[in-house]
């Protein structure tokens, strides 16, 4: 099969859109043989590990998702004891996480709202859900006596997005550039006091890590949801959170030399806008930047199927590159990011097997209903595709440059 067949494939979109690509790619770049040598180290990369795990090329799909589960539930168990997970819904161990993802990481300090700043938003708009849960009547007596950084990630899920939208949030039109300081990235492990009251959220969301990119914070609730594959998934999620920070708080040093329309810019940024109507075809290659994991919500929005970048891949990246500084071996998932392939079912079927390793965990952390990952695989391999012609510090400068505008033409 072409190899633009094969990645269109994998990327299930039309194969003309592939091959509009790799022409106006290669003639902007003068290269050629790009979409090969992508396949050909896909090819190389799975030899390589399904001969690490025992497994031949040729097995079954079932066989090598199986084999894939078996190794990151080994590797989910070591980092457990590594970390020492004896007491998994205590503060003092998701504090110990937390501090361990802040070495990995060596985060540098971010521009985020001034702590008055926050505190005042929370004074003109009391949230009284948080306020009723703490006991409190009066918006003053609980901002004296309260971390603000405890009361503002109460807001992500006791008070419903409604009000948030709705109310709370509507304040951030009113935020310029003098609102923001200089400083470190704060890490909290809330308390017990907070398990009852996050209940919801964290069996929406599935995991019981959270963060604020305008205020700094990255939070963890002391909630285990005690399943295999979870510590692994922590550790990477907060490591992934700690490179958004750091993406978003570039933005706002951008943002912040136009104060004419920094809140609006803000806003955009913290809500995620995407572009939400089709680019003509030019001349060159027109990429979108999709600064949200669309599949999620809706596997067949049309986005997902046009040249696009993910700044959500890149922090994923990042994390699993940090991770690898751990004194334990989690060797076997290193650039296996991009990596994914075509393997017969028992009835003959090919379905695709993502090699990834937060597809491959979170497969584990949702084995019991049966779901199996590929999102976060297929937009790592659009950003493979951009970086192989551009490299990697170019994938991020046009993200940074076009997050706002949605697209760009290279």
């Amino acid at each position: 099969m072409e190899p633009y067949k094969k990645i269109a494939h994998i990327l299930r979109t039309d194969q003309d859109v592939i091959l509009d690509l790799e022409k106006k790619m290669n003639a902007s770049f003068c290269a050629c043989g790009i979409m090969k040598n992508i396949m050909d180290q896909n090819e190389v990369m799975i030899k390589n590990r399904l001969e690490k795990i025992g497994v031949k090329r040729n097995a079954l799909a079932h066989e090598i998702y199986d084999a894939l589960i078996v190794k990151i539930k080994k590797d989910d168990e070591d980092l457990c004891k590594f970390m020492d997970c004896s007491s998994p819904e205590s503060e003092e161990h998701y504090a110990k996480i937390l501090d361990k993802a802040k070495e990995l990481a060596e985060p540098k300090k971010g521009l985020f709202m001034k702590l008055d700043k926050a505190r005042e938003f929370i004074a003109n708009k009391p949230p009284l859900k948080v306020m009723e849960a703490l006991g409190y009547t009066d918006v003053k007596d609980m901002l004296e006596k309260e971390d603000i950084f405890e009361v503002f990630a109460a807001l992500r899920f006791i008070e419903g997005s409604e009000w948030l939208n709705g109310v709370f949030f509507t304040q951030y039109a009113t935020l310029t550039p003098d609102d923001f300081e200089k400083r470190e990235v704060k890490v909290k492990a809330l308390g017990y006091r907070w398990v009852d009251l996050s209940q919801d959220f964290v069996k929406k969301k599935y995991h019981n890590i959270s963060h604020l990119k305008e205020l700094g914070l990255i939070f963890t609730l002391p909630v285990t949801l005690g399943i295999p594959g979870e510590m692994l998934r922590g550790l990477s999620l907060i490591l992934h959170y700690f490179n958004e920070v750091a993406f978003y708080s570039d933005l706002i040093k951008n943002i912040a030399k136009k104060e004419e329309t920094f809140s609006k810019n803000l806003i955009s940024l913290l809500r995620g806008d995407t572009i939400d109507t089709r680019l003509e075809k030019g001349e060159k290659a027109r990429w979108m930047v999709v600064a949200r994991y669309f599949a999620k919500d809706d596997e067949y929005d049309w986005r997902l199927f046009e040249p696009h970048i993910n700044p959500e891949a890149l922090h994923w990246e990042n994390a699993e590159r940090m991770l690898e500084k751990l004194p334990i071996d989690l060797s076997f998932w290193k650039d296996l990011n991009w990596v994914g392939d075509n393997f017969k079912t028992s009835s003959g079927v090919d379905i695709i097997v993502s090699f990834n390793l937060v597809d491959t965990v979170m497969s584990l952390v949702k084995s019991k209903e049966m779901i199996k990952y590929l999102y976060h695989y297929q937009e790592a391999l659009w950003n493979k595709i951009f970086s192989e012609y551009a490299g990697e510090k170019k994938l991020e400068e046009m993200m940074k440059g076009h997050i706002l505008d949605g697209w760009f033409e290279i």
